[in-house]
Protein backbone atom coordinates (compact mmCIF):
# COMPACT_ATOMS: atom_id res chain seq x y z
CA UNK A 1 0.00 0.00 0.00
CA UNK A 2 1.36 3.26 -0.85
CA UNK A 3 2.35 5.55 1.51
CA UNK A 4 0.55 8.88 1.88
CA UNK A 5 2.47 12.64 1.93
CA UNK A 6 2.69 13.49 6.37
CA UNK A 7 3.37 16.91 4.55
CA UNK A 8 1.50 19.22 2.55
CA UNK A 9 4.21 21.21 0.98
CA UNK A 10 7.07 21.77 1.18
CA UNK A 11 8.57 25.55 0.66
CA UNK A 12 11.88 25.32 -1.00
CA UNK A 13 13.99 28.52 -1.29
CA UNK A 14 16.66 28.56 -3.77
CA UNK A 15 20.35 30.29 -4.10
CA UNK A 16 20.56 32.51 -7.08
CA UNK A 17 23.32 30.55 -8.72
CA UNK A 18 22.89 26.89 -7.93
CA UNK A 19 26.14 25.66 -8.97
CA UNK A 20 27.40 28.35 -6.69
CA UNK A 21 29.76 26.17 -4.79
CA UNK A 22 31.46 25.20 -8.08
CA UNK A 23 31.22 27.97 -10.78
CA UNK A 24 33.82 30.83 -10.22
CA UNK A 25 32.71 34.20 -10.11
CA UNK A 26 32.38 37.75 -8.24
CA UNK A 27 29.09 38.25 -8.05
CA UNK A 28 30.16 41.74 -6.80
CA UNK A 29 28.30 44.44 -4.00
CA UNK A 30 24.62 43.42 -4.82
CA UNK A 31 24.00 41.99 -1.43
CA UNK A 32 26.28 44.49 0.64
CA UNK A 33 23.12 46.45 1.63
CA UNK A 34 21.07 43.66 2.64
CA UNK A 35 21.66 41.25 5.05
CA UNK A 36 22.49 37.98 2.89
CA UNK A 37 25.48 37.10 0.95
CA UNK A 38 25.24 37.26 -2.83
CA UNK A 39 23.69 33.89 -3.14
CA UNK A 40 20.77 35.42 -1.67
CA UNK A 41 19.92 33.10 0.67
CA UNK A 42 17.11 34.94 2.85
CA UNK A 43 14.11 33.73 1.97
CA UNK A 44 11.11 35.64 1.15
CA UNK A 45 8.97 36.68 3.92
CA UNK A 46 5.78 35.62 2.07
CA UNK A 47 7.22 32.31 3.11
CA UNK A 48 6.15 32.95 6.46
CA UNK A 49 3.25 33.98 5.89
CA UNK A 50 2.13 31.08 3.69
CA UNK A 51 2.99 28.71 6.29
CA UNK A 52 0.94 30.48 8.84
CA UNK A 53 -1.84 30.83 7.38
CA UNK A 54 -2.25 26.70 5.30
CA UNK A 55 -1.61 25.16 9.46
CA UNK A 56 -3.84 27.80 10.23
CA UNK A 57 -6.22 26.16 7.49
CA UNK A 58 -5.71 22.55 8.11
CA UNK A 59 -2.56 21.98 6.35
CA UNK A 60 1.02 21.11 7.03
CA UNK A 61 3.82 22.56 5.78
CA UNK A 62 7.98 23.23 5.89
CA UNK A 63 10.05 25.34 4.94
CA UNK A 64 13.78 24.68 3.93
CA UNK A 65 16.03 26.99 2.95
CA UNK A 66 18.00 25.10 0.83
CA UNK A 67 20.09 28.40 -0.05
CA UNK A 68 21.40 28.33 3.47
CA UNK A 69 21.84 24.49 3.79
CA UNK A 70 24.48 24.76 0.73
CA UNK A 71 26.07 28.07 2.32
CA UNK A 72 26.72 26.97 5.36
CA UNK A 73 27.60 23.33 4.45
CA UNK A 74 29.90 22.52 1.69
CA UNK A 75 28.88 18.96 1.21
CA UNK A 76 25.68 19.21 2.06
CA UNK A 77 23.49 16.74 -0.78
CA UNK A 78 20.39 18.85 -2.13
CA UNK A 79 19.37 15.52 -4.44
CA UNK A 80 19.36 13.58 -1.19
CA UNK A 81 17.30 16.19 0.60
CA UNK A 82 14.73 16.58 -2.45
CA UNK A 83 14.63 12.31 -2.78
CA UNK A 84 13.40 11.81 0.56
CA UNK A 85 11.03 14.12 1.33
CA UNK A 86 7.47 13.52 -0.44
CA UNK A 87 5.30 15.89 -0.12
CA UNK A 88 1.56 16.95 -2.13
CA UNK A 89 3.32 19.75 -3.62
CA UNK A 90 6.54 21.50 -3.90
CA UNK A 91 6.19 25.07 -3.88
CA UNK A 92 9.74 27.29 -4.85
CA UNK A 93 9.92 31.15 -5.11
CA UNK A 94 11.01 33.51 -7.66
CA UNK A 95 9.61 36.75 -6.67
CA UNK A 96 13.10 38.43 -7.65
CA UNK A 97 15.04 37.64 -11.06
CA UNK A 98 17.89 37.09 -9.44
CA UNK A 99 16.57 33.88 -8.14
CA UNK A 100 15.40 32.49 -11.63
CA UNK A 101 18.32 30.18 -12.53
CA UNK A 102 18.09 28.88 -8.84
CA UNK A 103 14.68 28.11 -8.84
CA UNK A 104 14.68 26.22 -12.48
CA UNK A 105 17.40 23.96 -11.42
CA UNK A 106 15.69 22.80 -7.73
CA UNK A 107 12.28 22.43 -9.96
CA UNK A 108 14.25 20.18 -12.44
CA UNK A 109 15.24 18.00 -9.64
CA UNK A 110 12.61 17.63 -8.02
CA UNK A 111 10.84 16.06 -11.13
CA UNK A 112 13.48 14.08 -11.79
CA UNK A 113 12.87 12.94 -8.05
CA UNK A 114 9.27 13.02 -8.17
CA UNK A 115 7.78 13.30 -11.13
CA UNK A 116 3.96 12.96 -10.09
CA UNK A 117 4.39 15.50 -7.29
CA UNK A 118 3.40 18.97 -8.45
CA UNK A 119 5.62 21.56 -8.27
CA UNK A 120 4.27 25.38 -7.71
CA UNK A 121 5.87 28.92 -8.40
CA UNK A 122 4.85 31.97 -6.91
CA UNK A 123 6.06 35.55 -6.87
CA UNK A 124 6.56 38.39 -8.63
CA UNK A 125 8.61 37.26 -11.02
CA UNK A 126 6.92 34.01 -11.49
CA UNK A 127 4.08 35.93 -12.62
CA UNK A 128 4.83 38.23 -15.24
CA UNK A 129 6.78 35.29 -16.78
CA UNK A 130 3.82 32.81 -15.89
CA UNK A 131 2.75 31.49 -19.51
CA UNK A 132 6.71 31.79 -20.69
CA UNK A 133 7.32 29.46 -17.71
CA UNK A 134 5.11 26.50 -18.17
CA UNK A 135 5.45 26.96 -22.18
CA UNK A 136 9.69 26.53 -21.80
CA UNK A 137 10.01 24.20 -18.23
CA UNK A 138 8.18 20.99 -18.83
CA UNK A 139 9.67 21.01 -14.77
CA UNK A 140 7.03 23.75 -13.25
CA UNK A 141 3.22 22.38 -13.39
CA UNK A 142 1.86 25.26 -11.62
CA UNK A 143 2.26 28.99 -11.18
CA UNK A 144 0.04 31.31 -8.54
CA UNK A 145 0.38 34.72 -9.52
CA UNK A 146 -0.51 38.06 -7.27
CA UNK A 147 1.09 39.17 -4.14
CA UNK A 148 -1.32 37.18 -2.47
CA UNK A 149 -1.41 33.37 -2.71
CA UNK A 150 -2.62 32.76 0.73
CA UNK A 151 -5.84 31.41 -0.20
CA UNK A 152 -5.61 30.21 -3.31
CA UNK A 153 -2.69 27.97 -2.03
CA UNK A 154 -5.43 26.19 0.27
CA UNK A 155 -7.78 25.60 -2.54
CA UNK A 156 -5.05 24.34 -4.63
CA UNK A 157 -3.70 22.23 -1.99
CA UNK A 158 -7.05 20.24 -1.52
CA UNK A 159 -7.92 19.67 -4.76
CA UNK A 160 -4.83 17.71 -5.47
CA UNK A 161 -5.01 15.80 -2.34
CA UNK A 162 -8.54 15.19 -3.04
CA UNK A 163 -8.69 15.39 -6.80
CA UNK A 164 -10.55 17.58 -9.30
CA UNK A 165 -10.48 20.53 -11.49
CA UNK A 166 -8.44 23.44 -11.29
CA UNK A 167 -11.07 25.84 -12.90
CA UNK A 168 -12.23 27.47 -10.36
CA UNK A 169 -8.98 28.08 -8.32
CA UNK A 170 -8.06 31.93 -8.59
CA UNK A 171 -4.80 33.25 -9.61
CA UNK A 172 -3.64 29.89 -11.22
CA UNK A 173 -1.94 29.05 -13.65
CA UNK A 174 -1.51 25.67 -15.49
CA UNK A 175 -1.58 23.17 -17.84
CA UNK A 176 -4.78 20.80 -18.68
CA UNK A 177 -4.88 17.27 -19.76
CA UNK A 178 -4.38 18.22 -23.45
CA UNK A 179 -1.42 19.70 -21.96
CA UNK A 180 -2.64 23.37 -22.91
CA UNK A 181 -2.00 26.10 -20.79
CA UNK A 182 -5.07 27.76 -19.01
CA UNK A 183 -4.74 31.01 -17.12
CA UNK A 184 -7.90 31.66 -14.28
CA UNK A 185 -8.82 34.90 -13.45
CA UNK A 186 -6.33 37.38 -10.92
CA UNK A 187 -9.52 37.81 -9.11
CA UNK A 188 -8.09 36.97 -5.33
CA UNK A 189 -6.75 40.18 -4.51
CA UNK A 190 -7.11 40.85 -0.44
CA UNK A 191 -8.37 44.72 0.19
CA UNK A 192 -6.56 44.34 3.91
CA UNK A 193 -3.87 42.08 5.43
CA UNK A 194 -5.95 41.31 8.68
CA UNK A 195 -5.72 37.23 7.96
CA UNK A 196 -2.40 37.53 7.22
CA UNK A 197 0.49 37.44 9.44
CA UNK A 198 3.86 36.90 9.96
CA UNK A 199 4.30 35.07 13.65
CA UNK A 200 7.72 34.55 14.53
CA UNK A 201 6.25 31.97 17.57
CA UNK A 202 4.78 29.65 14.82
CA UNK A 203 8.47 29.68 12.73
CA UNK A 204 10.18 28.92 16.32
CA UNK A 205 7.56 25.69 16.10
CA UNK A 206 8.28 24.48 12.81
CA UNK A 207 12.15 24.56 13.77
CA UNK A 208 11.68 22.34 16.79
CA UNK A 209 9.01 19.75 14.94
CA UNK A 210 11.54 19.23 12.49
CA UNK A 211 14.68 19.74 14.22
CA UNK A 212 15.87 21.95 11.74
CA UNK A 213 17.05 25.93 12.63
CA UNK A 214 19.28 25.58 9.27
CA UNK A 215 15.98 25.22 7.30
CA UNK A 216 14.66 28.19 8.85
CA UNK A 217 17.43 30.13 9.18
CA UNK A 218 16.55 33.66 7.70
CA UNK A 219 19.98 34.60 6.00
CA UNK A 220 23.79 33.43 7.20
CA UNK A 221 23.99 35.77 10.21
CA UNK A 222 20.66 35.37 11.76
CA UNK A 223 21.33 34.12 15.00
CA UNK A 224 24.21 36.17 16.21
CA UNK A 225 22.04 39.06 14.77
CA UNK A 226 17.84 38.31 14.94
CA UNK A 227 16.57 41.37 13.32
CA UNK A 228 13.05 40.63 12.24
CA UNK A 229 10.20 42.11 10.03
CA UNK A 230 6.46 43.37 10.41
CA UNK A 231 4.96 44.48 6.94
CA UNK A 232 2.01 47.25 6.24
CA UNK A 233 0.97 46.38 3.00
CA UNK A 234 1.20 44.80 -0.11
CA UNK A 235 0.95 47.56 -2.94
CA UNK A 236 2.19 50.61 -3.31
CA UNK A 237 1.19 53.95 -4.23
CA UNK A 238 4.19 55.78 -5.94
CA UNK A 239 5.67 54.74 -9.34
CA UNK A 240 9.39 54.50 -9.42
CA UNK A 241 10.30 53.41 -12.70
CA UNK A 242 12.73 50.47 -12.12
CA UNK A 243 10.79 49.18 -9.14
CA UNK A 244 9.02 45.80 -9.42
CA UNK A 245 6.95 46.62 -6.58
CA UNK A 246 5.31 49.92 -8.08
CA UNK A 247 1.96 51.05 -8.41
CA UNK A 248 2.20 50.12 -12.04
CA UNK A 249 3.64 46.86 -11.61
CA UNK A 250 0.84 45.94 -8.72
CA UNK A 251 -1.81 47.40 -11.18
CA UNK A 252 -0.68 45.44 -14.10
CA UNK A 253 0.62 42.58 -12.52
CA UNK A 254 -1.23 41.50 -9.57
CA UNK A 255 -4.23 43.05 -10.32
CA UNK A 256 -4.09 45.66 -7.28
CA UNK A 257 -5.68 48.85 -7.79
CA UNK A 258 -4.79 50.12 -4.58
CA UNK A 259 -2.42 48.91 -1.64
CA UNK A 260 -3.70 46.49 0.84
CA UNK A 261 -2.84 47.49 4.43
CA UNK A 262 -2.88 45.58 7.68
CA UNK A 263 -4.59 46.87 10.74
CA UNK A 264 -2.45 49.64 12.51
CA UNK A 265 -3.49 47.29 16.08
CA UNK A 266 -2.46 44.12 14.50
CA UNK A 267 0.50 45.63 13.26
CA UNK A 268 1.44 46.80 17.49
CA UNK A 269 1.23 43.14 18.07
CA UNK A 270 2.93 41.95 15.80
CA UNK A 271 5.96 44.13 17.41
CA UNK A 272 4.40 43.16 20.86
CA UNK A 273 5.04 39.50 19.95
CA UNK A 274 8.56 40.15 18.51
CA UNK A 275 9.76 41.99 21.46
CA UNK A 276 8.59 39.02 24.23
CA UNK A 277 10.84 36.75 22.64
CA UNK A 278 13.75 38.69 21.13
CA UNK A 279 15.89 41.34 22.25
CA UNK A 280 17.05 42.34 18.73
CA UNK A 281 15.48 45.13 16.39
CA UNK A 282 12.43 45.19 14.25
CA UNK A 283 11.98 46.63 10.59
CA UNK A 284 8.44 47.83 9.93
CA UNK A 285 8.09 47.33 5.96
CA UNK A 286 6.26 50.31 4.33
CA UNK A 287 6.01 53.38 5.02
CA UNK A 288 3.73 53.77 8.27
CA UNK A 289 1.81 57.01 6.66
CA UNK A 290 1.94 55.79 2.95
CA UNK A 291 -1.80 55.04 3.79
CA UNK A 292 -2.21 58.77 5.45
CA UNK A 293 -1.88 60.26 8.46
CA UNK A 294 -4.93 58.77 10.70
CA UNK A 295 -3.42 55.43 9.83
CA UNK A 296 0.23 55.86 10.96
CA UNK A 297 -1.14 57.76 14.46
CA UNK A 298 -2.80 54.81 15.17
CA UNK A 299 -0.28 52.52 15.34
CA UNK A 300 1.95 54.88 17.29
CA UNK A 301 -0.85 55.11 19.87
CA UNK A 302 -0.91 51.52 20.21
CA UNK A 303 2.75 51.57 20.66
CA UNK A 304 2.61 54.13 23.39
CA UNK A 305 0.19 51.94 25.23
CA UNK A 306 3.17 49.22 25.57
CA UNK A 307 6.40 51.05 24.91
CA UNK A 308 9.24 48.05 24.09
CA UNK A 309 13.00 48.58 24.10
CA UNK A 310 13.42 47.09 20.96
CA UNK A 311 14.74 48.95 18.32
CA UNK A 312 12.14 49.74 15.80
CA UNK A 313 13.30 50.73 12.17
CA UNK A 314 10.74 53.30 10.58
CA UNK A 315 11.33 53.00 6.41
CA UNK A 316 10.24 56.03 4.79
CA UNK A 317 9.30 56.49 1.27
CA UNK A 318 9.09 60.09 1.45
CA UNK A 319 10.45 62.97 3.89
CA UNK A 320 8.06 62.70 7.23
CA UNK A 321 6.66 65.15 9.02
CA UNK A 322 8.17 67.30 11.98
CA UNK A 323 4.66 66.01 13.58
CA UNK A 324 4.73 62.70 12.30
CA UNK A 325 8.60 62.03 13.86
CA UNK A 326 7.57 63.91 16.53
CA UNK A 327 4.72 61.01 17.28
CA UNK A 328 7.40 58.17 16.25
CA UNK A 329 9.66 59.58 19.41
CA UNK A 330 6.65 60.13 21.90
CA UNK A 331 5.74 56.19 20.93
CA UNK A 332 8.82 54.46 20.57
CA UNK A 333 11.94 54.57 23.03
CA UNK A 334 14.57 53.58 20.01
CA UNK A 335 13.60 54.39 17.09
CA UNK A 336 16.11 54.51 13.61
CA UNK A 337 15.01 55.50 10.17
CA UNK A 338 15.19 54.13 7.06
CA UNK A 339 15.06 56.51 3.77
CA UNK A 340 16.22 56.13 0.25
CA UNK A 341 17.02 59.68 -1.51
CA UNK A 342 19.12 57.00 -4.51
CA UNK A 343 20.78 60.22 -5.47
CA UNK A 344 21.90 63.56 -4.39
CA UNK A 345 20.75 64.85 -8.10
CA UNK A 346 17.18 66.17 -7.59
CA UNK A 347 16.61 65.80 -11.77
CA UNK A 348 17.84 62.12 -11.31
CA UNK A 349 15.95 61.50 -8.46
CA UNK A 350 12.59 62.62 -9.88
CA UNK A 351 13.48 60.82 -13.22
CA UNK A 352 13.51 57.64 -11.23
CA UNK A 353 10.44 58.60 -9.42
CA UNK A 354 11.39 59.64 -5.94
CA UNK A 355 8.99 62.74 -5.39
CA UNK A 356 10.96 65.04 -2.76
CA UNK A 357 13.73 67.64 -2.73
CA UNK A 358 16.78 68.03 -1.18
CA UNK A 359 15.67 70.23 1.43
CA UNK A 360 12.97 68.26 2.58
CA UNK A 361 15.26 65.56 2.74
CA UNK A 362 17.37 67.62 4.57
CA UNK A 363 14.54 68.96 6.99
CA UNK A 364 14.08 65.79 8.35
CA UNK A 365 17.27 64.71 8.58
CA UNK A 366 17.53 67.36 10.95
CA UNK A 367 13.92 66.84 12.54
CA UNK A 368 14.97 62.96 13.57
CA UNK A 369 18.52 64.41 14.53
CA UNK A 370 16.88 66.86 17.16
CA UNK A 371 14.06 64.22 18.38
CA UNK A 372 16.59 61.11 19.14
CA UNK A 373 16.82 59.15 16.23
CA UNK A 374 19.00 56.35 17.10
CA UNK A 375 20.26 55.92 13.63
CA UNK A 376 19.72 57.29 10.05
CA UNK A 377 20.68 55.08 7.27
CA UNK A 378 20.69 56.78 4.05
CA UNK A 379 20.62 54.24 0.43
CA UNK A 380 22.43 55.50 -3.10
CA UNK A 381 22.03 54.07 -6.19
CA UNK A 382 24.05 53.57 -9.42
CA UNK A 383 22.30 53.11 -12.43
CA UNK A 384 19.54 55.79 -12.40
CA UNK A 385 18.03 57.07 -15.21
CA UNK A 386 20.23 60.52 -16.08
CA UNK A 387 23.24 59.57 -13.96
CA UNK A 388 26.61 59.84 -15.07
CA UNK A 389 29.50 58.59 -13.67
CA UNK A 390 30.05 62.28 -12.63
CA UNK A 391 27.05 61.80 -10.51
CA UNK A 392 27.93 58.91 -8.81
CA UNK A 393 30.82 60.62 -7.82
CA UNK A 394 28.89 63.57 -6.69
CA UNK A 395 26.69 61.51 -4.74
CA UNK A 396 29.85 60.96 -2.69
CA UNK A 397 30.54 64.69 -1.77
CA UNK A 398 26.83 65.25 -0.83
CA UNK A 399 26.91 62.93 1.85
CA UNK A 400 30.39 64.31 2.95
CA UNK A 401 28.14 67.75 3.27
CA UNK A 402 25.53 66.34 5.53
CA UNK A 403 28.10 64.38 7.71
CA UNK A 404 29.86 67.78 8.37
CA UNK A 405 26.85 69.43 8.91
CA UNK A 406 25.45 67.02 11.40
CA UNK A 407 28.82 66.01 12.89
CA UNK A 408 28.16 65.76 16.33
CA UNK A 409 25.57 63.62 15.64
CA UNK A 410 27.59 60.79 14.58
CA UNK A 411 24.31 58.17 13.85
CA UNK A 412 23.99 58.80 10.03
CA UNK A 413 24.97 56.01 7.65
CA UNK A 414 25.40 57.09 3.53
CA UNK A 415 25.63 53.49 1.43
CA UNK A 416 25.54 53.49 -1.91
CA UNK A 417 25.04 50.14 -4.01
CA UNK A 418 24.16 49.39 -7.34
CA UNK A 419 20.86 48.81 -9.20
CA UNK A 420 21.69 45.13 -9.83
CA UNK A 421 21.58 42.28 -10.99
CA UNK A 422 18.93 42.71 -13.14
CA UNK A 423 15.85 45.35 -13.64
CA UNK A 424 12.06 44.00 -12.52
CA UNK A 425 10.28 42.53 -14.54
CA UNK A 426 7.10 44.67 -15.36
CA UNK A 427 8.74 47.86 -14.01
CA UNK A 428 8.18 50.98 -16.21
CA UNK A 429 11.60 50.64 -17.21
CA UNK A 430 11.92 47.01 -18.20
CA UNK A 431 8.30 47.69 -20.12
CA UNK A 432 9.91 50.46 -22.19
CA UNK A 433 13.52 50.71 -21.76
CA UNK A 434 14.06 53.25 -24.79
CA UNK A 435 11.45 55.50 -23.78
CA UNK A 436 13.78 55.71 -20.17
CA UNK A 437 16.99 56.27 -21.71
CA UNK A 438 18.05 52.19 -21.28
CA UNK A 439 18.69 49.62 -23.46
CA UNK A 440 17.63 45.99 -22.07
CA UNK A 441 19.68 43.08 -22.46
CA UNK A 442 17.54 40.12 -21.04
CA UNK A 443 14.06 39.83 -21.90
CA UNK A 444 13.20 36.73 -21.41
CA UNK A 445 13.22 33.87 -18.39
CA UNK A 446 15.95 32.05 -20.39
CA UNK A 447 18.41 35.15 -21.06
CA UNK A 448 17.78 35.90 -17.50
CA UNK A 449 18.84 32.31 -16.39
CA UNK A 450 22.11 32.23 -18.91
CA UNK A 451 22.99 35.52 -17.16
CA UNK A 452 23.61 34.36 -14.20
CA UNK A 453 26.15 31.77 -15.20
CA UNK A 454 28.53 34.70 -15.59
CA UNK A 455 31.66 35.21 -14.14
CA UNK A 456 31.28 38.75 -12.79
CA UNK A 457 28.39 40.41 -11.87
CA UNK A 458 29.24 43.16 -15.26
CA UNK A 459 28.03 40.22 -17.79
CA UNK A 460 25.24 39.44 -15.20
CA UNK A 461 23.56 43.31 -15.60
CA UNK A 462 20.68 42.94 -17.91
CA UNK A 463 21.04 46.56 -18.84
CA UNK A 464 23.32 49.59 -19.81
CA UNK A 465 21.95 53.37 -19.68
CA UNK A 466 22.11 55.93 -22.13
CA UNK A 467 24.14 57.53 -19.47
CA UNK A 468 26.37 54.55 -18.41
CA UNK A 469 27.71 51.69 -19.83
CA UNK A 470 28.06 48.61 -17.89
CA UNK A 471 31.56 48.91 -17.32
CA UNK A 472 30.60 52.58 -16.07
CA UNK A 473 28.07 51.44 -13.74
CA UNK A 474 30.67 48.90 -12.25
CA UNK A 475 33.53 51.42 -11.99
CA UNK A 476 31.27 54.02 -10.71
CA UNK A 477 29.86 52.10 -7.86
CA UNK A 478 33.38 50.50 -6.90
CA UNK A 479 35.18 53.93 -7.03
CA UNK A 480 31.90 55.62 -5.04
CA UNK A 481 32.73 52.84 -2.21
CA UNK A 482 36.09 53.17 -2.04
CA UNK A 483 35.26 57.26 -1.60
CA UNK A 484 32.30 56.71 0.69
CA UNK A 485 34.39 53.85 2.75
CA UNK A 486 37.04 56.59 3.64
CA UNK A 487 34.81 59.11 4.01
CA UNK A 488 33.23 57.52 7.20
CA UNK A 489 36.29 56.55 8.66
CA UNK A 490 36.99 60.39 8.33
CA UNK A 491 34.18 60.65 10.14
CA UNK A 492 34.08 58.37 12.99
CA UNK A 493 31.94 56.06 11.46
CA UNK A 494 33.59 52.75 11.33
CA UNK A 495 37.26 52.18 12.66
CA UNK A 496 40.14 52.70 10.46
CA UNK A 497 40.76 48.73 10.55
CA UNK A 498 37.05 47.91 9.29
CA UNK A 499 37.82 50.68 6.38
CA UNK A 500 41.10 49.41 5.60
CA UNK A 501 39.73 45.82 5.09
CA UNK A 502 36.57 46.87 3.03
CA UNK A 503 39.41 49.31 0.64
CA UNK A 504 41.74 46.20 0.48
CA UNK A 505 38.59 43.63 -0.79
CA UNK A 506 37.38 47.09 -2.92
CA UNK A 507 40.56 46.97 -4.98
CA UNK A 508 40.85 43.17 -5.01
CA UNK A 509 37.51 43.01 -6.77
CA UNK A 510 38.24 45.63 -9.13
CA UNK A 511 41.28 43.84 -10.29
CA UNK A 512 39.69 40.71 -10.62
CA UNK A 513 37.13 41.86 -12.30
CA UNK A 514 39.88 43.76 -15.03
CA UNK A 515 41.70 40.58 -15.18
CA UNK A 516 37.57 38.76 -15.45
CA UNK A 517 37.53 41.34 -18.58
CA UNK A 518 40.82 39.52 -20.47
CA UNK A 519 39.86 36.46 -19.73
CA UNK A 520 36.46 36.71 -21.24
CA UNK A 521 38.29 37.87 -24.51
CA UNK A 522 39.75 34.32 -24.58
CA UNK A 523 38.21 33.22 -27.98
CA UNK A 524 38.10 29.24 -26.99
CA UNK A 525 35.53 28.18 -24.45
CA UNK A 526 37.70 25.53 -22.75
CA UNK A 527 41.00 27.90 -22.35
CA UNK A 528 38.43 30.33 -21.17
CA UNK A 529 36.97 28.42 -18.62
CA UNK A 530 40.20 27.24 -17.44
CA UNK A 531 41.55 30.26 -17.31
CA UNK A 532 38.53 31.34 -15.27
CA UNK A 533 38.54 28.24 -12.22
CA UNK A 534 42.57 29.32 -11.92
CA UNK A 535 42.28 32.75 -11.34
CA UNK A 536 44.32 33.69 -8.09
CA UNK A 537 43.07 30.65 -6.42
CA UNK A 538 39.67 29.78 -8.47
CA UNK A 539 35.78 30.02 -6.71
CA UNK A 540 36.65 30.88 -3.17
CA UNK A 541 39.18 33.63 -3.67
CA UNK A 542 36.43 34.79 -6.14
CA UNK A 543 33.74 34.77 -3.61
CA UNK A 544 35.95 36.83 -1.44
CA UNK A 545 35.50 39.76 -3.55
CA UNK A 546 31.69 39.39 -3.35
CA UNK A 547 31.46 39.84 0.51
CA UNK A 548 31.76 43.62 1.87
CA UNK A 549 33.43 45.43 -1.33
CA UNK A 550 31.60 48.43 -0.56
CA UNK A 551 30.80 48.54 3.05
CA UNK A 552 31.07 45.88 5.85
CA UNK A 553 27.97 43.76 6.75
CA UNK A 554 28.20 45.16 10.40
CA UNK A 555 27.60 48.55 9.13
CA UNK A 556 24.01 47.90 8.34
CA UNK A 557 23.22 46.46 12.01
CA UNK A 558 20.89 48.72 13.93
CA UNK A 559 21.90 48.60 17.80
CA UNK A 560 20.86 45.66 19.97
CA UNK A 561 21.27 44.15 23.57
CA UNK A 562 23.85 41.90 24.30
CA UNK A 563 21.41 39.27 25.31
CA UNK A 564 19.23 38.86 21.98
CA UNK A 565 16.71 36.50 23.01
CA UNK A 566 14.63 35.66 25.71
CA UNK A 567 14.97 31.74 26.00
CA UNK A 568 12.67 31.41 28.53
CA UNK A 569 9.66 32.97 26.84
CA UNK A 570 10.65 31.06 23.67
CA UNK A 571 10.51 27.82 25.70
CA UNK A 572 7.55 28.66 27.14
CA UNK A 573 6.03 29.61 23.91
CA UNK A 574 7.04 25.99 22.05
CA UNK A 575 5.46 24.49 24.98
CA UNK A 576 2.10 26.35 25.00
CA UNK A 577 -0.74 24.87 23.01
CA UNK A 578 -1.67 27.31 19.96
CA UNK A 579 -4.27 29.72 20.71
CA UNK A 580 -6.67 30.65 18.30
CA UNK A 581 -6.47 33.41 15.75
CA UNK A 582 -8.24 36.55 16.97
CA UNK A 583 -9.93 39.13 14.72
CA UNK A 584 -10.27 42.74 14.90
CA UNK A 585 -13.23 44.15 15.18
CA UNK A 586 -15.12 45.77 11.53
CA UNK A 587 -14.79 48.92 13.84
CA UNK A 588 -10.40 48.82 13.60
CA UNK A 589 -10.31 47.83 10.26
CA UNK A 590 -7.64 49.36 8.28
CA UNK A 591 -8.30 51.39 5.02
Amino acid sequence: MMKMPSIDLILLHPPTLYDFRKRPGIHGPISDVVPSTPIFEMYPIGFASLSEYLERHGLKVRIINVAMKMLKDEQFDVERLIRKNNPVAFGIDLHWMAHVQGALALAEIVKRFHPNVPVILGGLSATYYHEEILRQYPFIDLVLRGDSTEKPLVQLLQTIKKGGDFKNIPNLTYRDGGNRIQVNPLTYVPENLDEITIDYRHIMKKVVRYLDPTGYQPFIDWYAYPVTAVFTCRGCIYACKTCGGSAQTFRTMANRKKPAYRNPKLLAQDIFNISDHLNAPVMIIGDIFQPGEEYGFAFLEEMKRRPVANHIAFEFFVPPSRAQLEGIAESIPNFNIEISPESHDEEVRRAFGRPYNNESLERMLKDAVDLGSKRIDLFFMTGLPKQTYSSVLETVDYCRSLLERFRPYGKLFPFISPLAPFLDPGSAVFEAPEKYGYRLLCRTVEQHRQALLAPSWKYILNYETEWMNRDEIVYSTYEAGKRLNRLKAEFGLIDPKTAGSVEIRLEGAVGMMKEIDRIMTIPNAVEREAALESLSGGRLALQHYSMSTICEKKELEWPTRFIRMNFFKILKTLLARRKPNVSIPSSTASP
